[in-house]
């Protein structure tokens, strides 16, 4: 039998998102319980991943006042200030590197968590077919084998013998282990009922589906953003205008996707706070109809003390009627072996003893794998998966995202302010150098007027 784990215990990041205030449309509070299906709930997650949306378009709109006074200034600025905005630069561009490495490590955090989820997922569903695959071999030992061989038996028994009060209880006894037989087939009714609906398999291929798409996705959109703080990089230590008027292009994408993604992962870990705060009324919430509640918080909790198992009494019916069978069988066996002969009997009263030691063994074991410790311990895995490793993994992408947010914008900004600055180098000889420009034009002068005052192709007048 597994080790049982401890009672679940709400984490501390859960409680943190848990406690952002849930409003409406109208800044009204509402119920912060977890609620995919209510629309009130809905807006309000809306509301909250929002406010990254209100902050980039706030930033946006910053950059655009700043690139718009600065685009046609055209001051000369001393050599050193260009060497201390490169170094600036470098700096800030390191910690965009760095936060946007967090994102990394929290997205692995995130796919790790999903990947136990659904290993744990995968073993609860096993749990729960294995259960219902026992039950339905036990009543297809019952209905199919003993019933069938006890009819036959009551065909043979039907036949006259001159011992009437030993055929009269001969058929007592049959008619008890039928009696017994439609008992145990009942009491299988009562535990195959509830769990008959319950599967986990297509929830868990759509969430496997989803995490196949969405860890690739992240992983090649914080790639990219790397590549742009490497392409700034690249622009400042080459003194490269054409990086540098490219990375101010890039980075205003950078920008725009940090404050969407926080926007995505502030309303995931606020949903997954709220749902972390009690899984178990959510589970009560969209199990099947015939799943009793007791029957979920068993598993959930596991606690005998509290409340025992609710297919206690079910199996101990069940078993209690196959063992009144297995006791009818001896003395059945007994009396008809007197009355019939062995040719009548054979191989009827053998495959019968058989089939009911089987249904007894099937039975213990089926009460065996009713025990909560299998499931809970299971149930127990994906909650940690959910609630502390996909949960603390999207913390540190939310906040990464915040951060590379903040970062990318002032990277623009000193970028922009960084490359109007740096000219193109000019040739030695052009006009544009101010130290050769009073040469240049003795130079022109000289060459104009021997030009206006030669005589003669071989005699020219210096001026």
């Amino acid at each position: 039998m597994a080790q049982r784990i401890d009672q679940y215990r709400q984490p501390p990041l859960a409680k943190f998102f848990h406690a952002l205030p849930h409003v409406n449309i109208s800044l009204h509070h509402v119920n912060s319980t977890f609620a995919p299906d209510s629309d009130v709930y809905l807006e309000s997650l809306g509301i909250l991943g929002s406010i990254p949306a209100l902050w980039l378009i706030l930033t946006l709109f910053m950059l655009l006042i700043y690139l718009c006074t600065r685009c046609c200034d055209r001051k000369p600025r001393p050599k050193h200030s260009i060497v201390i905005l490169k170094w600036t630069l470098s700096f800030f561009t390191i910690l965009c590197c760095g936060a946007v490495g967090v994102g990394l490590y929290g997205n692995d955090d995130v796919h790790n968590g999903m990947l136990e989820l659904l290993s744990a997922g995968r073993a609860m569903d096993e749990t729960i077919s294995s259960v219902k695959n026992q039950t339905s071999a036990i009543d297809s030992t019952l209905k199919l084998k003993v019933r069938f061989l006890l009819t036959q038996l009551g065909d043979v028994f039907d036949e006259p013998v001159t011992n009437q009060t030993a055929r009269a209880n001969l058929l007592a006894l049959l008619e008890a282990m039928t009696s017994n037989t439609s008992i145990a087939l009942a009491s299988l009714q009562d535990i195959s009922r509830p769990l008959g609906p319950v599967t986990l398999g297509p929830s868990l291929d759509t969430l496997h589906l989803a995490e196949a798409i969405r860890w690739p996705v992240t992983m090649a959109i914080l790639s990219i953003l790397l590549v742009f703080c490497v392409i700034l990089l690249f622009g400042v230590a080459r003194h490269s205008r054409c990086a540098l008027i490219t990375f101010s292009v890039f980075g205003l994408f950078a920008v725009i996707f940090s404050w969407l993604m926080a926007s995505i992962y502030l309303t995931a870990a606020v949903a997954l706070g709220d749902l972390c705060m009690s899984p178990s009324q959510l589970m009560e919430r969209e199990a099947p109809a015939p799943l009793q509640r007791e029957i979920i918080e068993y598993y959930t909790s596991c606690d005998e003390d509290r409340r025992g198992n609710p297919f206690f009494m079910v199996v101990r019916k069940a078993t209690s009627a196959v063992d009144a069978v297995s006791y009818s069988m001896g003395s059945m066996t007994k009396i008809a072996r007197q009355l019939y002969k062995p040719s009548q009997l054979h191989p009827k009263l053998d495959m019968l003893s058989k089939e009911v030691k089987l249904a007894i063994s099937l039975i213990q074991s089926l009460a065996t794998k009713l025990d909560c410790t299998q499931i809970h311990n299971q149930y127990m895995s994906a909650l940690h998966a959910v609630c502390e490793m996909a949960l603390f993994g999207l913390t540190f992408m939310l906040a990464a995202s915040i951060g590379a947010g903040f970062l990318f914008a002032i990277l623009v900004w000193l970028d922009s302010h960084t490359w109007i600055y740096i000219r193109k180098n000019r040739p030695p000889g052009s006009i544009h150098n101010p130290e050769r420009r009073q040469s240049n034009l003795v130079f022109w002068v000289r060459t104009q007027n021997e030009r206006r005052f030669s005589l003669t192709p071989g005699r020219r007048i210096w001026i």
